[in-house]
């Protein structure tokens, strides 16, 4: 499979503090790679890096052959970034909502119609689309936005805590939209504290903590490496 991004070496400093201290891997297309670790452990940092939110101290990010750093345009052409507070505009139809951020990113009309189409079939709310998004349920919310992340099929997706706060068939839908697209060839970059999450979703996972990647591999190849029954139990092996 085409490796779609690749990070080599990634370092960030805030002053004194070593944020990532030499994060490395790669995500071929149609994968979803997943980063799970406590808070703190530069999950979140590194997928703003690579969402060009923020700039790396060392290191290389490249996306389909693009440089993070001197090519961000060309980065922000090919990425869509779902942060885990994200929100939409309270006082827009959701419709209304999608139509506006597709013709942010769409060059003609047909192309903003497809984008729209696309996102009101991932979001799936039928008639509430009509109805403001202030009247909007979190999980109606989140649907939606994901709508909004894969409307233009971006050639990675960066979703940080896609299903944070969501009830449990929220957030199975949301998992069976992310799973259904990145058959479809889109690859994806998440964070989840949820391990049961990162089992059901991530093709590998790579265990995160004080800015460096512990290890990584598929999560059936990790839980017999440690000889665990699951995700937690790895990662609690892995810091020892």
């Amino acid at each position: 499979m085409a490796i779609v991004l690749r990070v080599e070496g990634l370092k960030k400093f805030y002053g004194r503090l070593e944020a990532l201290q030499g994060i490395s891997f790669q995500v071929e297309e149609g994968e979803i790679f997943a980063l799970i670790g406590p808070n703190g452990a530069g999950k979140t940092t590194t997928l703003r890096i690579v969402a060009t939110l923020l700039s790396p101290s060392e290191g290389k990010v490249e996306l389909r052959g693009f440089d993070v750093k001197k090519q961000p345009e060309k980065i922000r052409e090919n990425i869509s970034y779902l942060p885990e507070e994200a929100g939409a505009y309270r006082n827009l139809k959701g419709k209304d909502y999608l139509k506006f951020m597709a013709n942010f990113y769409a060059h003609t009309d047909d192309e903003a119609s497809q984008f729209i189409k696309r996102a009101e079939g991932v979001a799936d709310l039928g008639s509430r689309l009509g109805e403001k998004v202030g009247t909007y349920s979190k999980g109606m919310v989140r649907k939606l936005l994901l709508g909004r992340a894969l409307m233009t099929r971006p050639a990675l997706a960066i979703l940080d805590e896609p299903t944070s706060g969501l009830d449990v068939i929220n957030s199975l839908e949301v998992r069976e939209i992310i799973k259904r697209y990145a058959r479809e060839g889109i690859s994806v970059l998440l964070s989840s504290h949820n391990m049961l999450e990162i089992e059901f979703l991530s093709d590998r996972v790579a265990l995160v903590d004080k800015g460096l990647i512990l290890d990584a591999g598929t999560p059936r190849g990790l839980k017999e490496k440690y000889q665990a029954e699951n995700l937690e139990t790895v990662f609690r092996s892995a810091v020892r």
